[in-house]
């Protein structure tokens, strides 16, 4: 018998698969990307985006459409992209991908780190999707096409489309309808169901606690740090498992001296933790290109995001 017959999911049925799960709703998006912009998606369209919070970042740069400078306009013709290309923040979203964005973001590692059952470091990711909300996912495509093609999520709405999808490819969602996010709640949901060692991303030290109260075992990710004060890294460091550094310069200033291992200098990713530095080492078994690994002082910085906040 498998988790899902073990567990008794909430039953719905939706009419129109491609609607808002209440009518009444209004279809809003909202995501901090690209330098923490704050951008508004409604009904499909761009109606908002904000200056960011730096001027240039490496990893912009290299998107399918570069964002050279992060102007807002730049940043509307990236987003705009991923409205078109896998249906972002609509109900037509594409949920799967086998492509690595990155080197060692937070998706690839947790792709990495699942599989079978004897062989994973961590059996679920407890991440964040548009049109679904918190999910509880263990396809490493799944994961991928989430959370890879996605940063910074603020506020969705639920898509019977995407929720249905969801479920059809082994996931949970945690409200079908709402689609609110807590990660707490999430790590929740991933106990009840059965799984004992989910990732789970986080991007504020709000519900740590309660996930290590939860899931003693879970890996914890924090993730989107741009902006992050000293008093809440210094939190964080004290409890994550890995901590992306993203455009901040107090995370590389905390984190990085209290790091057992570093993976990428231009926007590293700090182990904190032995879960952690075993994730990092199963991501680079799955990374073709050549690597060299070397001991260093640790944090080492080549390049990245301009300024550092």
């Amino acid at each position: 018998m498998t988790k899902k017959d073990n567990f008794e999911m909430s039953s719905h049925s939706y009419a129109d698969s491609n609607e808002l799960v209440d009518e009444h709703m209004i279809d809003e998006h909202i995501i901090e990307a690209i330098g923490k912009c704050r951008i508004v998606v409604r009904d499909g369209k761009i109606v908002e985006v904000g200056e960011g919070m730096i001027q240039d970042c490496p990893l912009a740069k290299r998107f399918a459409v570069p964002v050279e400078e992060i102007r807002p306009d730049a940043v509307a013709k990236n987003i705009e992209m991923r409205i078109a290309a896998f249906g972002m923040c609509t109900p037509d979203r594409d949920l799967y991908s086998d492509d690595a964005f990155v080197g060692f973001g937070a998706t690839e590692i947790i792709s990495s780190s699942l599989g079978t059952e004897k062989e994973s470091l961590v059996d679920a990711a407890v991440i964040a999707c548009d049109g679904a909300g918190t999910v509880v996912v263990t396809d490493p495509r799944m994961v991928q096409g989430i959370g890879g093609r996605m940063s910074g999520l603020v506020k969705t709405v639920p898509y019977a489309s995407v929720i249905e999808r969801i479920i059809a490819g082994g996931g949970y969602v945690l409200d079908p309808d709402t689609a609110r996010m807590n990660a707490a709640e999430g790590a929740f949901l991933a106990q009840k169901i059965g799984f004992t060692r989910p990732a789970v991303t986080v991007v504020s030290m709000d519900d740590v606690a309660e996930i290590k109260k939860i899931c003693p075992d879970a890996v914890i990710i924090g993730v989107h740090s741009t902006g992050l004060s000293h008093t809440e890294t210094e939190a964080l460091a004290a409890e994550v498992d890995l901590m992306t550094a993203c455009a901040s310069r107090i995370v590389r200033e905390i984190c990085g001296p209290k790091a057992i291992m570093q993976a990428g200098t231009g926007i590293p990713v700090f182990a904190l933790t032995k879960k952690g530095k075993e994730m990092l080492v199963r991501r680079l078994l799955d990374i073709s290109r050549p690597l060299v690994v070397t001991g260093a002082n640790l944090p080492v910085q080549d390049g990245g995001p301009r300024p550092l906040i």
